[in-house]
């Protein structure tokens, strides 16, 4: 019992003899927790280099757009082929991608060998071979006679400018193959597959295999996106905002960034970590002086790093007794297999010595301790880098998202992962600690890349498809310059129906005389107290005018209309009027003055004088009753005698952009249109007298409110009318009427957003297919939260807010999709407000008999005011005198 005793004391100080032997030896391979947060820091900042498009040239971290812009989300499916080269074997394969919310993928698979004399030959031959390959593949699984997409798993660093296209940079690994370097790869086996007279192939997609893997293990798992390879080479991928990614145009969405991380180090930024024995490896190696994070990490150097230190340590007399094999001198001797075997928990030092026994060497007990230390540290060191590195990467996406924790999930492929027994576990160990503020899962690619390139595929079909249909609504809202101009002169047809007495009462655009038959001249002043009822809010106000100087001074209250006065009886809303009034006066200590009083009534009126109107009809979603008919001027002082508390002058009513007009007239003498791009939308401007057959009078100008919210109500717009505008229109207070008005104003736009979105959504090509119940209410998508996702400076994450307080779970895709749709409907808003304009201002000039007019238009409204993108207002117009 003693003797078991004493040999358990013996092995055990022989084995932290031996540990505490090599640590001293390869002190600087141990990495510390302060040397991996100071590597993690660097790589970052190389991040950024990379990114930027001044600094990326110098960049050793290319991040190099891949133009895969979606992770799979289960509604893939067809047959699609994929090819992966990059390693010791070529790979082909047939995956079946299926449907009907099912996230099942049949896969049939050929390895093909990669000969020598081909990976280092001539590159024409190499991308014949593939071809070569590929028909045989397609003859043994009889799928000649289809035409399918491919996707091609390259693991070599690409520039790519589009999906189907990538530039070799350069080789690595083992490849070397002549007259690639700088060309289309996807061009070279495209041209390779033409001797196939019989193959019918569309390659979609050429992607890294670091990108197969993310795709591969997102398709399971939708939290993924970050791929990370560590085999033969090593290399990362991850998901990166468009917005930080100064190579590719556009801010929308996201994109896949290939890191390249194993040239990390060539600008010399990890030579404080660097041992004499990876200095030794990479003078011996194909590409000396480049991939220099690659050569400390990956398995195709892990095995000769071992071999190098064994070497150098036998020399010293640390093993072995100083003898060396002459098995131990050749390069290559030591692969990474070896590593992890003697690596292995239990008969990890068994493995040993039959490894060293066979490299002829005779190891004692103490060198097998030894020498199985030596793998670990080095594989010690591998994962503690890549951890390093993929921790800048978690921390870059959490900083993106501005979350304070982030929950995501790497997938990760390469032999040295799946075959090193220690290799996953030191990993995951590091990083989370690295990153305490990440959540991170950890999915191993079980078939490998490839699937993912026919992931990658499958996406880009998808969202080809997508597109199209997404385009074919969209292009309903894009209006031709010739559609613009034939709108404008039809809006001149009726400018003219409308101001004739013949043909009034047939014209949608009613040609309103105001009696306003002059501008302000500057003489003006006074007190006067102003009304203004036009929306949802009514607003009183208190206007000083001081004479000569143009100076004006506003004091003002705003009052909300209640949905049930607007639609209750006019008594109700004309007494709520007047308390508004009365609440205003109280506020500025006016109770008692006697004061002359403007109402701007934004509906269309029949005025037979400035000081008398009679309503038409209700707009804007007003229904108060006994009103239509009836002189609003008149019931407003029958309201003010029911209050019995004052005494006001009512001297005029005017539309609203009359009262812009006028406003804008007071400022620039130029002015003679007013425009109201609002909740509702009209337009008015002066008219020469001789031209009003409504009025009598040949001499001078009036203002006419066109009230040509009504143009198109006689079918002259059916042309560009859509699906959606029809169910605005069958669901608003009026239907049939007002139809320019509902193409063009606020209280519209966010429904006609609304309705598309139900489409595309009913279509499968937003959230998921699911319709929440908040997106079927009528309304819930006011034009105010168009404007705001329109905005350039509204980032993705705040659209996706904006949309989920609307209670619809959008992604990333489903922000810019949405943002799209509301840009083409206030773009289409614009463009017919800009043809309106056009025939007023056109008609002015005629009249005129001028060559060139200079005018200013007077605007109002809160669509003008809040959109981000109202300089398209001003753009269009003028377009259509060119």
């Amino acid at each position: 019992m003693f003797a078991v005793h004493l040999m358990a004391f013996y092995f055990t100080k022989l084995k932290e003899d031996q540990i505490k032997k090599v640590d001293r030896f390869l002190y600087h391979m141990r990495l510390s927790d302060e040397t991996l947060l100071d590597i993690m820091a660097r790589f970052q900042a190389e991040m950024q280099k990379g990114l930027g498009k001044d600094t990326n040239p110098t960049a050793s971290v290319k991040m190099l757009p891949t133009f895969v812009r979606a992770i799979p989300d289960g509604s893939e499916n067809g047959e699609f082929l994929s090819l992966d080269l990059g390693g010791s074997k070529f790979r082909v394969l047939k995956v079946q991608v299926s449907e009907e919310g099912k996230r099942n993928v049949q896969m049939e698979s050929q390895f093909y060998p990669t000969p020598n004399e081909i990976i280092r030959g001539n590159g024409t031959e190499l991308f014949e071979y593939v071809a070569d390959c590929l028909a045989d593949f397609m003859k043994t699984k009889e799928l000649m006679q289809k035409k399918l997409p491919l996707g091609l798993t390259f693991s070599f660093p690409c520039k790519q400018t589009k999906l189907e296209e990538g530039i070799l940079l350069s080789w690595t690994k083992k490849f070397k193959a002549r007259g690639v370097q700088g060309t289309d790869v996807v061009s070279s086996l495209t041209n390779a597959m033409k001797r196939h007279q019989d193959l019918d192939v569309d390659i979609l997609a050429l992607v890294n295999d670091t990108v197969g893997t993310m795709m591969t293990c997102a398709y399971d798992d939708p939290y993924c996106e970050v791929g990370v390879i560590i085999g033969t080479g090593t290399n990362a991928c991850y998901m990166e905002d468009m917005s930080n990614i100064d190579l590719v145009e556009g801010d929308e969405g996201r994109m896949c960034v290939n890191t390249e991380w194993g040239a990390f180090g060539d600008d010399g930024a990890l030579e404080d970590i660097r041992t004499e024995f990876d200095r030794e490896l990479d003078l011996g190696s194909l590409n000396p002086g480049k991939q220099l994070f690659e050569k400390m990490i990956s398995g195709l150097y892990l095995g000769e790093l071992v071999r190098l230190i064994l070497l150098k340590m036998a020399k010293a007399g640390l093993l072995f007794g100083g003898e060396k094999s002459s098995a131990l001198h050749i390069k290559g001797k030591i692969e990474t297999r070896h590593v992890a075997a003697m690596e292995r928990y239990k008969e990890g030092l068994a493995n040993t010595r039959e490894i060293l026994t066979d490299l002829g060497l005779e190891p004692s007990d103490a060198d097998c301790i030894a020498v199985q230390h030596v793998c670990t540290i080095v594989s010690f060191r591998s994962a503690n880098l890549c951890a390093a590195a993929l921790a800048a990467i978690l921390t870059r996406l959490r900083e993106n998202k501005k979350l304070v924790r982030l929950r995501t999930t790497v997938g990760v492929d390469g032999t040295l992962y799946k075959i090193h027994p220690q290799y996953p576990k030191r990993l995951h160990k590091v990083v989370r600690k690295l990153v305490p503020n990440c959540d991170v899962r950890f999915l191993l690619s079980e078939s490998g890349s490839t699937k993912g390139a026919a992931m990658v595929t499958a996406v880009a079909s998808r969202l080809q498809a997508q597109r199209k249909q997404i385009d074919k609504v969209l292009a309903l809202f894009r209006l031709t310059q010739e559609q613009l101009v034939g709108i404008r002169n039809k809006m001149r047809v009726e400018f003219e129906y409308g101001l004739k007495k013949d043909t009034h009462p047939l014209a949608t655009v009613k040609m309103l005389p105001t009696y306003v038959c002059g501008m302000p001249d500057g003489t003006e002043k006074g007190k006067f107290l102003a009304l203004d009822l036009g929306g949802t809010n009514f607003r009183v106000l208190l206007v000083k005018i001081r004479s000569g100087r143009r100076s004006v001074r506003m004091y003002n209250k705003i009052f909300a209309i209640p949905l049930e006065i607007m639609q209750g009886t006019g008594e109700e809303l004309f007494d709520h009027i007047v308390q508004c009034i009365a609440d205003f006066l109280d506020y500025m200590g006016l109770k008692g003055a006697q004061l002359p009083l403007g109402f701007t009534f934004s509906f269309p009126c029949r005025q037979a004088s400035i000081d008398k109107g009679t309503l038409i009809e209700w707009t804007k979603g007003f229904k108060a009753t006994d009103c239509e008919g009836e002189d609003v001027v008149d019931m407003l002082r029958e309201a003010i005698k029911r209050r019995n508390e004052f005494d006001l002058d009512i001297v005029a009513v005017v539309n609203d952009t009359v009262g812009t007009m006028m406003t804008c007239g007071y400022e620039d003498s130029n002015c003679e249109v007013g425009l109201i791009a609002g909740t509702g939308s009209n337009m008015c401007y002066m008219e020469e007298m001789r031209n009003i057959e409504l009025v009598e009078g040949d001499e001078g100008k009036m203002c006419i409110n066109t009230e040509w919210g009504g143009f198109g109500d006689n079918g002259c717009l059916d042309d560009i009318h859509t699906q959606y505008d029809k169910e605005v229109d069958e669901g608003s207070l009026n239907p049939g009427k007002q139809r320019y008005e509902k193409m063009t104003s606020g209280m519209y736009l966010g429904e006609i957003v609304r309705q598309i979105l139900i489409d595309l959504t009913k279509q499968g090509l937003l959230f998921r297919g699911q319709i929440s119940e908040r997106l079927r209410t009528r309304g819930i998508f006011e034009t105010k939260f168009l404007s705001q996702i329109e905005s350039d400076r509204l980032a993705l994450l705040q659209v996706r807010r904006i949309l989920q307080q609307l209670g619809l779970d959008s992604t990333c895709e489903d922000s810019i999709v949405v943002k799209e749709v509301c840009g083409a409907v206030s773009r289409r808003a614009a463009q017919l407000y800009g043809a309106g304009l056009a025939a007023i201002v056109e008609k002015r000039r005629e009249d005129q008999g001028l060559e060139h007019m200079r005018i200013t238009v007077g605007v109002d409204g809160t669509l003008y005011k809040l959109h981000p993108q109202s300089h398209i207002f001003a753009v269009i117009p003028a377009s259509l005198f060119l």
